[in-house]
């Protein structure tokens, strides 16, 4: 079936990256599979997050559908765009058939875009990972390509006003090799592996991040552990118990 919306929406993106002078960064396009099922991996520190990762996935010629929350199929704007352009809803209370849904996908040779941590780091370190895309491509046969987004939190994050002006913001992307469940391993094992190799992929984007933070009023957006002032995650897991 013709893909009517993704692409006209993926033109204007790029034509609002362009307006707001975005710095991209981005590395390791060619490990995202050219044709198969996949089930793409990443951090979560931005609303944005998921434009950034279908960018990464361009030069492969992929179109990702992104697994969201359900209430982003209700607003009345993103709504009709989300369910053209193919992607999944996940009602976090019956979360059964978003995986249905998701498992579909895969086996009839689609990307599938997961963020493991579910929900956004507002202590910009890596949550646990959820073991459902480790699930989803053990059963599907596919690999899990594991990618790492850094400097979107600047752009637009929880807990912030957005801040969508001409600040020529960098925005650093790295993307791994695949990630290939091995036989017997559990999902457990293999989201543990998946998670670590996000985790130098964040490393390494963060050490490659062309911008530092200008005094303690612009370190919001750097980990505690790099010597900003974003929550630890400690704190940041408080605040959401809250």
């Amino acid at each position: 079936m013709a893909e009517l919306v993704y692409p006209p929406v993926i033109g204007f993106a790029r034509t609002m990256f362009k307006a707001l002078d975005l710095r991209f960064d981005i590395q390791g396009s060619e490990h995202v599979p050219q044709r198969g099922g996949a089930v793409l991996v990443s951090n979560h520190i931005g609303y944005l997050d998921f434009v950034f990762c279908g960018l990464a996935a361009r030069p492969a010629g992929r179109l990702v559908r992104f697994m969201a929350k359900e209430s982003v199929f209700r607003h009345k704007v993103s709504g009709p765009l989300m369910r053209a352009m193919k992607h999944i809803p996940v009602d976090r209370a019956a979360g059964a058939d978003a995986y249905r849904h998701a498992l579909s996908a895969l086996r009839s040779g689609e990307v599938v875009g997961v963020f493991p941590e579910a929900t956004i780091s507002t202590s910009f370190t890596l949550k646990n990972f959820k073991t459902g895309a480790a699930r989803l491509a053990q059963e599907a046969g596919v690999p899990l390509v594991p990618m790492a987004l850094w400097g979107t939190q600047r752009l637009w994050t929880k807990g912030r006003k957005r801040d969508l002006g001409r600040n020529h913001v960098p925005v650093t992307i790295r993307v791994g090799e695949p990630v290939e469940a091995a036989a017997g391993e559990s999902a457990e094992q293999v989201t543990d592996r998946v998670r670590g190799r996000v985790q130098q992929l964040l490393e390494a984007a963060q050490r490659a991040y062309p911008v530092r933070a200008d005094g303690p009023g612009d370190s919001w957006w750097v980990p505690a552990h790099l010597g900003g002032t974003a929550p630890t995650p400690a704190e940041a897991a408080l605040a959401e118990r809250r």
